[in-house]
């Protein structure tokens, strides 16, 4: 059976979509947590829990699990980092895969985890608002369809665990740039970019200049476009590996015997040797070092899939930052003038939870994401669960997904010989 009851319920089937009872208009009630998100941070969530004998329901707005990965990514990506540490809990990825799966296949992954875990969910689904309800001490979830799902309607749900899972790139952000508007050529954002077969001999400027924009300026030059690549702010720029070995997998290892400061300087003493000056070549350095600024603000260092040979060759163009766009082109903060025929946008995402969490008792920034890291970014109050949101990447959501799981199972014990069940009200 489905982890939720109540009168005239809707049981609902692994898709989330097969009705086996008449709908009345009475909310539903969650027996255990519901999950906002389907993505890995609320799968990890959803099978911890499980593991731990608390059921739960996945609400996702899209038509199935990992939908970033499956819409919202170019052709070429892969993961960035090896594979075992984009694991999710219980769960390996299949031997034969090779170190950093490609898009495809991190969606099989996922897909696969959701099945052995047997999860439940409810897709096509947003959620609108999710408030706290002091008097049924219950989280209510009211939800509508998606834009895909013509037939649907409008439902509540309630629980007295609430998970949010949307993720860090719930949304896809767009920052104001002046003139862009009035641009006359193509303008993409990043999320609905695919491949660069249809910008061959076309002048592109791709604003970003994180692993997502590195990699889309490679892909543009390899169809034989003319890429450049705005980069605004210091970065790293790092091999992906090392002598054969990833470079992730080396910097974490060093780190559990060295102080975080030697790992970077010998990071960065490899980087030079390998690449170069990177500063010849329109990169500022950033003050701390690239582990540095991963641990303190979640920022994963650009790790080069060949991108940067391009640069040295002068196939791929660096730019400074952006001034404002024109119709047919783009002015630089160096005053620099150069005429493009599209731009894309890898300007990244954010989080979504302010439009529709409500009640979060000071935990959330306006932007979503936690406020205070050092009072921790997986636990709130009044039975709200954070996973995936501290900007410590899949590995990180690994981690708030157990303590999660092991936290609210202790709840779950205590509540469950009561068999409590919300009060409900009719709409």
């Amino acid at each position: 059976m489905p982890p939720y009851f109540a009168p005239g319920m809707e049981c609902l089937g692994k898709a989330g979509n097969e009705s086996f009872m008449t709908r009345e208009p009475f909310p539903t009630f969650v027996e255990g947590a519901i999950i906002v998100g389907g993505g890995p941070s609320g799968l990890a969530a959803a099978a911890c829990l499980k593991m731990k004998g608390v059921p739960s329901l996945i609400i996702e707005k899209s038509d199935g699990i990992g939908s970033l990965w499956k819409y919202k990514a170019y052709d070429r990506l892969h993961l960035h980092i090896p594979k075992q540490f984009c694991e999710l809990p219980y769960y390996a990825f299949p031997e034969d895969y090779p170190l950093y799966p490609d898009r495809k296949q991190f969606v099989d992954y996922l897909e696969n985890y959701f099945q052995h875990f047997d999860m439940w969910a409810k897709f096509n689904t947003k959620v609108s608002t999710a408030s706290y309800d002091p008097y049924s001490s219950c989280w209510k979830v009211k939800t509508q369809p998606s834009e895909a799902d013509s037939e649907g309607e409008r439902r509540e749900y309630r629980a007295k665990w609430l998970v949010v899972a949307s993720g860090e790139n719930a949304e896809p952000y767009t920052p104001e740039v002046e003139g862009l508007k009035d641009f006359r050529g193509s303008v993409v954002h990043s999320s609905n970019y695919k491949t660069g077969a249809g910008y061959a001999r076309q002048r592109v400027l791709v604003v970003g200049c994180g692993n997502s924009g590195m990699e889309i300026a490679l892909d543009l030059s390899n169809f034989n476009a003319e890429p450049s690549l705005v980069v605004r702010s210091p970065v790293h720029i790092l091999p992906r590996e090392i002598f054969g070995t990833s470079t992730f997998a080396v910097a974490m290892r060093m780190m559990k015997s060295f102080p975080l400061w030697f790992t970077d300087a010998c990071l960065v003493w490899y980087t030079w040797a390998m690449l170069g000056d990177t500063t010849r070549y329109g990169f500022k350095r950033p003050s701390d070092g690239p582990m540095t600024i991963k641990c303190k603000q979640g920022k994963t260092p650009i790790l080069d899939v060949g991108t940067f040979a391009k640069i040295k060759s002068g196939a791929i163009k660096v730019c400074p930052g952006l001034k404002y766009v024109t119709p047919d082109g783009a002015l630089f903060e160096n005053d620099q003038f150069v005429k493009f025929d599209a731009i894309v946008l890898a300007t990244g995402y954010r989080s979504n939870v302010p439009q529709w969490l409500k009640d979060d008792s000071g935990f959330f920034t306006a932007e979503g994401l936690p406020k205070n890291h050092s009072k921790g970014t997986w636990k709130a109050e009044r039975g709200l669960y954070i996973a995936g949101l501290g900007r410590k990447g899949i590995l990180g959501a690994t981690f708030d997904a157990k303590y999660i799981a092991e936290d609210l199972s202790r709840a779950y014990a205590s509540e469950s010989h009561k068999r409590l069940i919300c009060p409900l009200q009719s709409r």
